[in-house]
Protein backbone atom coordinates (compact mmCIF):
# COMPACT_ATOMS: atom_id res chain seq x y z
CA UNK A 1 0.00 0.00 0.00
CA UNK A 2 2.81 2.38 0.94
CA UNK A 3 4.70 1.48 -2.24
CA UNK A 4 1.59 2.25 -4.33
CA UNK A 5 1.14 5.67 -2.68
CA UNK A 6 4.83 6.44 -3.16
CA UNK A 7 4.61 5.45 -6.84
CA UNK A 8 1.57 7.71 -7.37
CA UNK A 9 3.34 10.61 -5.65
CA UNK A 10 6.40 10.16 -7.87
CA UNK A 11 4.29 10.01 -11.03
CA UNK A 12 2.37 13.17 -10.05
CA UNK A 13 5.62 14.97 -9.29
CA UNK A 14 7.00 14.02 -12.68
CA UNK A 15 3.85 15.20 -14.42
CA UNK A 16 3.97 18.56 -12.63
CA UNK A 17 7.66 18.94 -13.44
CA UNK A 18 7.09 18.05 -17.09
CA UNK A 19 4.16 20.47 -17.31
CA UNK A 20 6.15 23.30 -15.72
CA UNK A 21 9.11 22.56 -17.94
CA UNK A 22 6.90 22.64 -21.04
CA UNK A 23 5.30 25.92 -20.01
CA UNK A 24 8.75 27.46 -19.44
CA UNK A 25 9.69 26.52 -22.99
CA UNK A 26 6.49 28.15 -24.27
CA UNK A 27 7.31 31.35 -22.39
CA UNK A 28 10.83 31.44 -23.84
CA UNK A 29 9.67 30.78 -27.38
CA UNK A 30 9.95 33.58 -29.95
CA UNK A 31 7.31 31.97 -32.14
CA UNK A 32 4.28 34.20 -31.38
CA UNK A 33 1.83 32.12 -33.38
CA UNK A 34 2.89 29.10 -31.34
CA UNK A 35 2.50 31.08 -28.11
CA UNK A 36 -1.00 32.19 -29.10
CA UNK A 37 -1.94 28.63 -29.98
CA UNK A 38 -0.67 27.44 -26.59
CA UNK A 39 -2.45 30.27 -24.78
CA UNK A 40 -5.72 29.19 -26.39
CA UNK A 41 -4.99 25.58 -25.45
CA UNK A 42 -4.33 26.52 -21.82
CA UNK A 43 -7.57 28.53 -21.88
CA UNK A 44 -9.52 25.51 -23.11
CA UNK A 45 -7.85 23.38 -20.42
CA UNK A 46 -8.91 25.97 -17.80
CA UNK A 47 -5.29 26.73 -16.95
CA UNK A 48 -6.19 30.40 -16.81
CA UNK A 49 -3.07 31.66 -15.07
CA UNK A 50 -0.84 30.21 -17.79
CA UNK A 51 -3.13 31.45 -20.55
CA UNK A 52 -3.35 34.96 -19.09
CA UNK A 53 0.42 35.35 -18.81
CA UNK A 54 0.80 34.43 -22.47
CA UNK A 55 -2.07 36.68 -23.62
CA UNK A 56 -0.59 39.61 -21.71
CA UNK A 57 2.80 39.08 -23.37
CA UNK A 58 1.12 38.90 -26.79
CA UNK A 59 -0.93 42.10 -26.35
CA UNK A 60 1.59 44.47 -28.01
CA UNK A 61 2.39 41.86 -30.68
CA UNK A 62 -1.18 41.42 -31.91
CA UNK A 63 -2.55 44.91 -31.28
CA UNK A 64 -4.21 46.00 -34.52
CA UNK A 65 -4.25 42.42 -35.81
CA UNK A 66 -7.52 40.63 -36.61
CA UNK A 67 -6.70 38.13 -33.85
CA UNK A 68 -6.44 40.86 -31.21
CA UNK A 69 -10.17 40.95 -30.42
CA UNK A 70 -10.32 37.26 -29.49
CA UNK A 71 -7.08 37.55 -27.52
CA UNK A 72 -8.44 40.54 -25.54
CA UNK A 73 -11.75 38.75 -24.97
CA UNK A 74 -10.11 35.60 -23.56
CA UNK A 75 -7.65 37.58 -21.46
CA UNK A 76 -10.56 39.31 -19.70
CA UNK A 77 -12.22 35.97 -19.05
CA UNK A 78 -8.98 34.59 -17.59
CA UNK A 79 -9.10 37.21 -14.86
CA UNK A 80 -12.80 36.55 -14.27
CA UNK A 81 -12.31 32.80 -13.94
CA UNK A 82 -9.36 33.37 -11.59
CA UNK A 83 -11.77 35.46 -9.46
CA UNK A 84 -9.68 38.59 -9.97
CA UNK A 85 -12.84 40.57 -10.56
CA UNK A 86 -11.39 44.06 -10.39
CA UNK A 87 -8.91 43.19 -13.15
CA UNK A 88 -11.66 41.47 -15.14
CA UNK A 89 -13.80 44.60 -14.80
CA UNK A 90 -11.02 46.74 -16.29
CA UNK A 91 -10.45 44.30 -19.17
CA UNK A 92 -14.15 43.95 -20.05
CA UNK A 93 -14.54 47.73 -19.90
CA UNK A 94 -11.47 48.15 -22.10
CA UNK A 95 -12.80 45.61 -24.59
CA UNK A 96 -16.01 47.62 -25.05
CA UNK A 97 -13.99 50.79 -25.60
CA UNK A 98 -11.69 49.15 -28.18
CA UNK A 99 -14.38 47.01 -29.88
CA UNK A 100 -17.72 48.87 -29.42
CA UNK A 101 -19.23 47.19 -32.50
CA UNK A 102 -18.07 43.67 -31.70
CA UNK A 103 -20.53 40.79 -31.98
CA UNK A 104 -19.44 39.96 -28.43
CA UNK A 105 -20.29 43.46 -27.12
CA UNK A 106 -23.54 42.45 -25.41
CA UNK A 107 -21.92 39.46 -23.73
CA UNK A 108 -18.94 41.50 -22.56
CA UNK A 109 -21.24 44.30 -21.35
CA UNK A 110 -23.03 41.72 -19.22
CA UNK A 111 -19.76 40.28 -17.94
CA UNK A 112 -18.72 43.78 -16.90
CA UNK A 113 -21.89 43.97 -14.80
CA UNK A 114 -21.15 40.54 -13.31
CA UNK A 115 -17.62 41.65 -12.42
CA UNK A 116 -19.08 44.43 -10.28
CA UNK A 117 -21.59 42.02 -8.76
CA UNK A 118 -18.83 39.57 -7.86
CA UNK A 119 -17.08 42.37 -5.98
CA UNK A 120 -20.11 42.88 -3.75
CA UNK A 121 -18.61 42.64 -0.25
CA UNK A 122 -19.76 41.03 2.97
CA UNK A 123 -22.88 42.49 4.55
CA UNK A 124 -20.90 44.29 7.27
CA UNK A 125 -18.96 46.38 4.72
CA UNK A 126 -19.94 49.31 2.51
CA UNK A 127 -22.09 48.17 -0.41
CA UNK A 128 -20.88 50.57 -3.11
CA UNK A 129 -20.25 47.80 -5.64
CA UNK A 130 -23.60 46.19 -4.84
CA UNK A 131 -25.43 49.43 -5.62
CA UNK A 132 -23.29 49.99 -8.70
CA UNK A 133 -24.03 46.46 -9.94
CA UNK A 134 -27.77 47.15 -9.65
CA UNK A 135 -27.44 50.34 -11.69
CA UNK A 136 -25.29 48.68 -14.33
CA UNK A 137 -27.61 45.70 -14.69
CA UNK A 138 -30.63 47.98 -14.99
CA UNK A 139 -28.81 49.92 -17.71
CA UNK A 140 -27.90 46.66 -19.43
CA UNK A 141 -31.57 45.63 -19.49
CA UNK A 142 -32.54 49.04 -20.94
CA UNK A 143 -29.89 48.79 -23.65
CA UNK A 144 -30.70 45.17 -24.51
CA UNK A 145 -34.47 44.66 -24.07
CA UNK A 146 -34.41 41.49 -26.22
CA UNK A 147 -31.41 39.89 -24.52
CA UNK A 148 -31.60 36.28 -23.36
CA UNK A 149 -29.70 37.41 -20.24
CA UNK A 150 -32.49 39.63 -18.89
CA UNK A 151 -34.01 36.95 -16.65
CA UNK A 152 -30.66 36.25 -15.00
CA UNK A 153 -29.88 39.98 -14.75
CA UNK A 154 -33.23 40.61 -13.05
CA UNK A 155 -32.60 37.78 -10.60
CA UNK A 156 -29.21 39.25 -9.66
CA UNK A 157 -30.76 42.70 -9.19
CA UNK A 158 -33.29 41.15 -6.81
CA UNK A 159 -30.47 39.46 -4.85
CA UNK A 160 -28.57 42.73 -4.61
CA UNK A 161 -31.62 44.64 -3.45
CA UNK A 162 -32.39 41.96 -0.86
CA UNK A 163 -28.84 42.31 0.43
CA UNK A 164 -29.10 46.10 0.70
CA UNK A 165 -32.52 45.77 2.33
CA UNK A 166 -31.22 43.38 4.96
CA UNK A 167 -28.27 45.67 5.70
CA UNK A 168 -30.65 48.60 6.31
CA UNK A 169 -32.84 46.36 8.43
CA UNK A 170 -29.90 45.39 10.64
CA UNK A 171 -28.95 49.05 11.05
CA UNK A 172 -32.49 49.92 12.17
CA UNK A 173 -32.49 46.93 14.53
CA UNK A 174 -29.25 48.15 16.06
CA UNK A 175 -30.85 51.50 16.93
CA UNK A 176 -33.81 49.65 18.44
CA UNK A 177 -31.64 47.32 20.54
CA UNK A 178 -29.59 50.27 21.79
CA UNK A 179 -32.78 51.93 23.01
CA UNK A 180 -32.61 54.75 20.46
CA UNK A 181 -36.27 54.33 19.60
CA UNK A 182 -36.88 57.51 17.59
CA UNK A 183 -33.83 56.81 15.43
CA UNK A 184 -35.07 53.22 15.03
CA UNK A 185 -38.53 54.39 13.96
CA UNK A 186 -37.05 56.73 11.36
CA UNK A 187 -34.71 53.99 10.09
CA UNK A 188 -37.55 51.47 9.75
CA UNK A 189 -39.59 54.16 7.95
CA UNK A 190 -36.75 54.82 5.50
CA UNK A 191 -36.40 51.07 5.01
CA UNK A 192 -40.08 50.70 4.17
CA UNK A 193 -39.98 53.68 1.82
CA UNK A 194 -36.92 52.27 0.05
CA UNK A 195 -38.43 48.80 -0.33
CA UNK A 196 -42.24 49.28 -0.46
CA UNK A 197 -42.62 46.00 -2.36
CA UNK A 198 -40.82 43.99 0.35
CA UNK A 199 -42.53 40.85 1.62
CA UNK A 200 -41.56 42.03 5.11
CA UNK A 201 -43.31 45.38 4.78
CA UNK A 202 -45.87 44.71 7.51
CA UNK A 203 -43.07 43.59 9.85
CA UNK A 204 -41.21 46.87 9.27
CA UNK A 205 -44.41 48.81 9.85
CA UNK A 206 -45.03 47.02 13.13
CA UNK A 207 -41.50 47.85 14.23
CA UNK A 208 -42.19 51.51 13.45
CA UNK A 209 -45.22 51.29 15.74
CA UNK A 210 -43.25 49.60 18.53
CA UNK A 211 -40.41 52.08 18.26
CA UNK A 212 -42.68 55.13 18.41
CA UNK A 213 -44.60 53.57 21.29
CA UNK A 214 -41.45 53.01 23.34
CA UNK A 215 -40.23 56.48 22.43
CA UNK A 216 -43.53 57.96 23.68
CA UNK A 217 -43.52 55.90 26.87
CA UNK A 218 -40.02 57.06 27.81
CA UNK A 219 -40.75 60.70 27.02
CA UNK A 220 -41.51 63.43 29.54
CA UNK A 221 -45.23 63.72 30.32
CA UNK A 222 -45.61 67.00 28.42
CA UNK A 223 -44.57 65.25 25.19
CA UNK A 224 -46.36 61.94 25.64
CA UNK A 225 -49.81 62.72 24.21
CA UNK A 226 -48.32 64.07 20.99
CA UNK A 227 -46.06 61.03 20.67
CA UNK A 228 -48.77 58.48 21.46
CA UNK A 229 -50.86 60.16 18.77
CA UNK A 230 -48.02 59.41 16.37
CA UNK A 231 -48.37 55.71 17.25
CA UNK A 232 -52.11 55.89 16.53
CA UNK A 233 -51.46 57.57 13.17
CA UNK A 234 -48.96 54.86 12.26
CA UNK A 235 -51.53 52.22 13.21
CA UNK A 236 -54.07 53.79 10.85
CA UNK A 237 -51.47 53.66 8.10
CA UNK A 238 -50.74 50.01 8.98
CA UNK A 239 -54.42 49.11 8.54
CA UNK A 240 -54.59 50.92 5.20
CA UNK A 241 -51.50 49.18 3.87
CA UNK A 242 -51.83 45.71 5.34
CA UNK A 243 -55.49 45.01 6.18
CA UNK A 244 -54.93 41.24 5.86
CA UNK A 245 -51.64 41.09 7.78
CA UNK A 246 -51.10 38.41 10.43
CA UNK A 247 -49.46 41.13 12.50
CA UNK A 248 -52.57 43.29 12.63
CA UNK A 249 -53.49 42.17 16.17
CA UNK A 250 -50.03 43.15 17.42
CA UNK A 251 -50.44 46.55 15.78
CA UNK A 252 -53.88 46.90 17.37
CA UNK A 253 -52.40 46.28 20.81
CA UNK A 254 -50.01 49.25 20.47
CA UNK A 255 -52.87 51.39 19.23
CA UNK A 256 -55.02 50.40 22.25
CA UNK A 257 -52.19 50.97 24.69
CA UNK A 258 -51.57 54.42 23.21
CA UNK A 259 -55.25 55.36 23.43
CA UNK A 260 -55.35 54.22 27.07
CA UNK A 261 -52.22 56.18 27.95
CA UNK A 262 -53.65 59.33 26.37
CA UNK A 263 -56.88 58.86 28.36
CA UNK A 264 -54.94 58.37 31.60
CA UNK A 265 -52.79 61.44 31.02
CA UNK A 266 -55.83 63.58 30.23
CA UNK A 267 -57.66 62.30 33.33
CA UNK A 268 -54.64 63.15 35.47
CA UNK A 269 -54.54 66.60 33.94
CA UNK A 270 -58.22 67.13 34.73
CA UNK A 271 -57.74 65.88 38.31
CA UNK A 272 -54.74 68.16 38.78
CA UNK A 273 -56.62 71.19 37.48
CA UNK A 274 -59.57 70.49 39.83
CA UNK A 275 -57.25 70.32 42.83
Amino acid sequence: MRITKLFIAIVLSLLVFTSCNKYTKVLKSKDYEYKLKMADLYFEQKKYKNAQQLYEELFPIYKGNVKFEELYYKDAYCFYYMKLYSDAENLFKGFLEVFPNSKKAEEVDYMLCLSYYKQSPKLELEQVNTSKAIGMLQSFISRNPESSRIAEATEIIDKCRAKLEFKEYRAADLYYNLGQHRAAALSYTNLLNSYPESTRGDEYKLRILKSYYKFAKLSIVEKQIERYEKVIAEYQDFMDRYPESKLLKDAESYNSLSLNHIKEIKNEQITSSVK
